[in-house]
């Protein structure tokens, strides 16, 4: 029955994170209201990670380490989704400069870091038993295909793929927030927070792939493998 009760909760959950975004974006807010959210949304994400990693120091127990990060993703997503709703829908009143590269190339760019963020969705999803958004947290360590290259390709996709949204916009104000502010939020989440659950959660097994492997940006190809194998060597 727990596994049952937990799924279900966490699926309302997503149903919660769902509603708030629908709601965000129907709503007809002011340009000061709007710039509100899509700056302070963000912004709010550093007091509540920090929070969350208080709580979860204060018990660092897997299973409590669990429901910590079930419900710290569902607070993150209806943060960072209500921000980028905004964002993406109202650009045009606040874009700034015109980014002298055609629209088309930023059109391209956002094609293929989309393809890559859904590549790595599914990776997670078939190595490590899990799902974004807090759906289903990863079973178990998801260390092979995108992930031999960086710890976090779907947050490394995701970034690009905001950032070539901006440059399909032609907005210098749209880039300019999602590096200065986007970008420093969620690696701030992954490395205060989703880095100490997944130590608590899968132990030396997390360690040993952190001390291994770069936490974003991926490795050369060949240095990739060269990791790939000594692993196999160790594990004989």
């Amino acid at each position: 029955m727990k596994p049952i009760r937990d799924a279900v909760v966490r699926l309302v959950l997503f149903a919660c994170v769902f509603i708030a975004w629908m709601w965000v974006l129907a709503q007809p807010f002011s340009p000061s209201v709007n710039l509100g959210v899509i700056v302070g949304c963000v912004l709010l994400v550093f007091p509540i990670v920090w929070f969350a990693r208080l709580v979860l120091d204060r018990d660092p127990a897997p299973a409590h380490a669990e429901w910590i990060t079930t419900l710290l993703h569902a607070v993150v997503m209806v943060l960072f989704g209500s921000a980028v709703i905004r964002a993406v829908t109202t650009y045009q009143a606040w874009r700034g400069w015109v980014i002298p590269i055609p629209g088309e190339v930023g059109l391209l760019l956002a094609i293929i870091t989309g393809a890559a963020a859904v590549l790595a969705v599914m990776n997670l999803a078939v190595r490590g038993l899990g799902a974004p958004f807090g759906i289903a947290l990863s079973r178990r360590l998801a260390i092979d295909w995108l992930y031999a290259w960086s710890r976090n390709p779907m947050v490394l996709a995701s970034l690009a793929l905001l950032i070539a949204v901006g440059i399909w916009f032609q907005s210098g104000l749209f880039v300019l927030w999602a590096c200065l502010l986007v970008v420093p939020a969620l690696l701030f989440f992954v490395k205060i927070f989703e880095e100490r659950e997944l130590e608590i959660r899968f132990g030396s097994g997390y360690l040993d792939y952190k001390a291994r492997t770069p936490m974003l940006f991926p490795r050369r190809p060949k240095a990739a493998a060269q990791l790939r194998t000594r692993a196999k060597r160790k594990t004989k």
